[in-house]
């Protein structure tokens, strides 16, 4: 029996992905929501959320970093990632509940799905312009283009190897392409502990505008994970003036 870790042990930011159905659990959202405008997945990684909300007529768009590779190396890459973070899952298994997936097995299966819906997707998505290659905190759409950006596990769940400055600069650019709302999921760490910044994240954004409410969902897989962050900004957010300074860098 492998010994106990203190946090999911992964070197990488996993490339990793949901299903449409999985997203609107974590995200709580709505069929109202859902058709309210354009909406971006960000990052997409290999979420099969754009790809299924396209065959339901919903205007998705997804960015990711990896999105200048091929299909088939994504697919190889999200294969890796799949076996790399479930060899490590045992040892952190206590930091889960098992309310919403029966074993980890079911969250294999799920993870895979999600990856070979994305696949299917992708090379067609890409000419028809719903998949984008971008490196937060810079995107390359126009202000307010759409009513709803989502950002799921990525930010606060890798919040020890990102600074705060790089957080607030994303957030921020999120919120500039949007002309409605932004959710986060989740705002726990790979140790299923809160991020320890949340407040102060809030409290900068407050000071520019932006309103920000907790909403309970009707999901939780990590512990403690059962909300969403849902950010609005009063007026369009202007992008800071060392977005060119931040990057994010994915682990391969």
């Amino acid at each position: 029996m492998k010994e106990r870790t203190d946090a999911l042990e992964i070197d990488r930011i996993a490339f990793f992905g949901r299903t449409f159905s999985e997203y609107t659990a974590m995200f709580g959202l709505d069929e109202e929501l859902l058709r309210k405008g354009p909406m971006l997945d960000c990052p997409g990684g290999a979420s099969s959320f754009a790809a299924e909300a396209h065959l339901k007529g919903l205007d998705v768009t997804a960015s990711d970093i990896l999105y200048f590779l091929s299909a088939d190396e994504l697919l190889a890459k999200g294969r890796r990632d799949i076996a790399h973070v479930f060899e490590k899952f045992d040892a952190a298994s206590h930091l889960y509940t098992w309310t919403h997936y029966k074993d980890k097995a079911e969250v294999m299966a799920q993870r895979t799905k999600a990856l070979e819906g994305f696949i299917r997707d992708f090379e067609r998505g890409k000419k028809e312009g719903r998949y984008v290659r971008a490196e937060l905190p810079r995107l390359p759409f126009p202000d307010r283009q759409f009513s709803l950006v989502l950002s799921a596990n990525f930010l606060f769940l890798y919040g020890d190897r990102m600074g705060f400055d790089f957080h607030i600069a994303c957030i921020r650019e999120l919120l500039r392409v949007s002309s409605g709302e932004v959710r986060i999921f989740p705002f726990v760490g790979l140790d299923a502990l809160p991020y320890p910044h949340l407040h102060e994240v809030i409290t900068a954004l407050r000071g520019e505008g932006v309103s920000s409410e907790i909403l309970p969902v009707d999901f939780e897989f990590q512990r403690g994970a059962n909300q969403v962050l849902r950010l609005k900004a009063k007026s369009n957010i202007p992008p800071s003036a060392d977005h060119a300074l931040q990057t994010c860098h994915t682990w391969q």
